[in-house]
């Protein structure tokens, strides 16, 4: 997926109450910006750090800027709009890019299931006599010389995730954990025991029970360390679950 519009280079000032940052325009312009993720933003928010925002002309906006990308060190790029994740894993599912996830006709989105009142990210149906494939992303965007780390704080919501996917295993449905890997400098992925134990505990318990779990790596940033504008998942990232 691309940008459908070029994104404004900023500097970040701070991000405060969860969904607002203020960025430092190259006129010297200081905005405000939405910022699309409710997470800590763990290694994602360094003071200064080069940051690009997109820009909407819709007057009924209160904010026109989104923050998308930011620099967390020098070369290293991440996508902080968790809004985007589930788009990017969409296409490539849809392209045939996710070998995995090949062969679905149809592909749905935040359907309703499960006892806990869930949406499920992504339904595919239609591979003729293999069963539904239920897919649950996530972003992934904390690094630590050069793995990655999902949740980047407790999550008592991805918890509730793993559940109802290990009930769609024992219903004879496909269940399927897919980690879109959002930061250039992340070479593997693995649960954050040392920040959500018992999302750590629960990933494997869903994976012995039979849920499958990938990992896809956007493409994030030219030679130049500058964005692309391009979002495109490239390549499978290892998932690591060994403690």
């Amino acid at each position: 997926m691309k940008f459908p519009e070029p994104l404004v280079e900023g500097r970040l000032i701070r991000r405060y109450k969860r969904f607002l940052a203020d960025v430092r325009l190259p006129d010297g312009t200081e905005v405000t910006a939405h910022c699309p993720n409710t997470g800590s933003m763990l290694g994602c928010q360094p003071e200064n750090a080069r940051v690009w925002l997109s820009r909407s002309d819709n007057p009924k906006r209160k904010l026109p800027y989104t923050w998308e990308l930011v620099e967390t060190s020098p070369g290293q790029l991440a996508c902080v709009n968790t809004a985007r994740p589930n788009a990017q894993a969409r296409e490539a599912v849809q392209a045939g890019a996710v070998v995995e996830l090949s062969g679905y006709q149809e592909c749905r989105a935040e359907v309703k299931y499960g006892l806990e009142k869930s949406r499920i990210d992504l339904l595919l149906s239609g591979h003729g006599t293999a069963p539904d494939a239920w897919v649950e992303v996530k972003n992934v965007t904390l690094s630590d010389n050069g793995q990655g780390f999902f949740p980047d704080a407790v999550t008592e919501r991805g918890q509730k995730h793993l559940r109802e996917l290990m009930v769609q295993v024992q219903q004879g449905e496909r269940a399927v954990l897919f980690f879109v890997v959002n930061h250039t400098g992340i070479e593997t992925v693995r649960p954050a025991d040392h920040i959500d134990r018992k999302y750590g505990e629960l990933l494997r318990e869903a994976c012995d029970a039979g849920v499958e779990v990938i990992a896809y790596r956007a493409d994030l940033c030219g030679s130049d360390s500058s964005p692309t504008g391009v979002l495109t998942l490239t390549e499978s990232v290892p998932v690591i679950l060994e403690v």
